[in-house]
């Protein structure tokens, strides 16, 4: 244990989860014109998952995955390890479509968090996985109302199992400083990123399917993806690049890459454990507009994020991880103000990414059955689990579409083809999306000092104006 006034800690290098485990063999770039059953744009969980699916499903299928860097290169790569079962979208798909279509797809993904454990189980996949739930902490008045708001709706989309605690209950699971309760779904796990994202690969390749890595995709029309080395020609091209989607030709104002980033600590002694409590190793959230998130890593460091920089202009996304310098100050600052345990606590990494964000927070899945093209994503920062449910959901519409199966309980759910509008054009979307999180981190500060139980104003209406809720 240390101070934080190293100038050692490392910033970038794609994330900590590859700095601990280390980046696979590349794999060989498309070497020309190919053809394919099926070609997947993205390596990433969207894309591999995909791919082990149709393939499990339908072995003879001659299918291509195409990355543009390496798999687990994204998001799936540096995320927070949070297994569980939010979505993005779930309350507007059921204004629009009626409450119960909207608890079949919360039901569906409930049922993802433990697919996703059960597959790596059958597959041999190590990726330290620790059931434990998900706690999600309420730390001031505001949040405190929002959080027994939040819980309630739960409840009525069919979390029965969701546990409302108060602060000693809390602190009896994990000692937040100033949290006055909590919520707990045992709908969640964590995970290591990189060690699921690695071990997923080697089983789609293990079943056949084609991966080709550093052969980015520029340009994706019916039954063609363009690449620079060759063109894959497949009756079925299914796009599945998540925050890196705007690189794509036609595709810069589809969804917007938002920047989230992270800091790990070095591994904690268990003096500091003692007094943290975490025995449970649920993962970690909170009810802030800017929210936070963590978990404790099975080598037991405290890796934590939340928003830094949250877009760059023009749809820009980082130079591998690196993370701006006051990011990991206002990151350093969050982990003392949860845990004071941990103020002598060196930061060991440093890193960003980036998550794709639809217009109207709505994570989608569609199929066009006219062009054969196909997409998936929106995710909003909770693909971890939404990845798997999205690619089982693909390979029943591609199935259907194909004649090899019919409509089934995934191809009815209320996010399958779902339309939304674009982003606006530069500089309004710069402009906006700087204003609202400047918004929402004001609002923070305000409800923290004035201990009302009143939502801020101002979160509020950027709530509305960016389409959030």
């Amino acid at each position: 244990m240390s101070t934080t006034g190293r100038t050692d800690t490392v910033n970038g290098g794609i994330s900590f989860w590859y700095g601990q485990d280390g980046l696979a063999a590349p794999r060989e770039p498309l070497p020309g014109d190919a053809t394919a059953d099926v070609c997947i744009v993205g390596g990433g969980y969207t894309g591999l998952w995909t791919a082990y699916y149709l393939k499990k499903a339908v072995p003879f299928l001659n299918i291509t995955v195409l990355e543009a860097a390496f798999c687990g290169y994204g998001a799936s790569g540096r995320n927070g390890g949070w297994l569980y079962n939010g979505i993005a979208g779930r309350d507007r798909y059921a204004r629009r479509h009626g409450h119960e279509p909207a608890v079949r797809l919360q039901r569906a993904m409930n049922e993802s968090v433990t697919e996703v454990i059960d597959v790596c189980a059958a597959e041999g996949i190590d990726a330290d996985v620790h059931r434990g739930g998900v706690l999600e902490v309420a730390r001031s008045p505001a949040q405190a109302a929002r959080l027994r708001a939040y819980h309630s709706v739960e409840i009525a989309f069919g979390e029965t199992d969701r546990v409302l605690l108060g602060a000693r209950d809390t602190a009896d699971r994990i000692r937040v400083a100033g949290a006055v309760g909590s919520t707990w779904t045992p709908h969640g796990a964590r995970v290591h990123p990189v060690k699921l994202v690695k071990g997923l690969a080697a089983a789609v390749e293990a079943l056949g399917v084609t991966v080709h890595e550093s052969t980015p995709v520029t340009e994706i029309r019916p039954k063609h993806a363009v690449t620079p080395y060759g063109t894959v020609r497949a009756p079925y091209v299914l796009r599945c690049t998540e925050g890196f989607t705007a690189g794509i030709k036609g595709q810069r104002r589809t969804w917007l890459p938002m920047n989230s980033s992270m800091i790990a600590t070095e591994p904690l002694p268990e003096r500091v454990w003692e007094s943290i409590g975490w025995s449970g190793r649920e993962t970690l959230g909170d009810m802030a507009h800017a929210y936070v998130y963590a978990q404790r890593t099975a080598d037991d460091r405290i890796a934590i994020g939340g928003r830094g920089v949250p877009y760059r202009y023009g749809s820009r996304t980082d130079n591998d991880g690196r993370t701006q310098p006051a990011t990991i100050a206002a990151l350093h600052e969050i982990l003392l103000q949860f845990f004071p345990q941990a103020a002598r606590a060196r930061i060991d990494h440093a890193w960003s990414g980036v998550l794709g964000v639809p217009r109207d927070w709505c994570a989608t899945v569609t199929l066009d059955r006219a062009t054969g093209l196909g997409w998936a994503g929106g995710y909003v920062g909770s693909g971890v689990t939404t990845a798997n449910l999205a690619a089982r959901t693909l390979r029943d519409l591609v199935q259907q579409d194909s004649g090899q199966g019919g409509a089934t309980e995934l191809t009815s759910l209320p996010w399958v083809g779902h339309k939304v509008r674009k982003w606006e054009p530069e500089p309004l979307r710069w402009l906006g999306v700087q204003a609202l999180y400047a918004a929402y981190r004001g609002a923070d500060r305000r409800e923290a000092a004035a201990r009302s139980a009143e939502t801020d104003r101002v979160a509020k209406l950027a709530d509305r104006i960016s389409g959030r809720h």
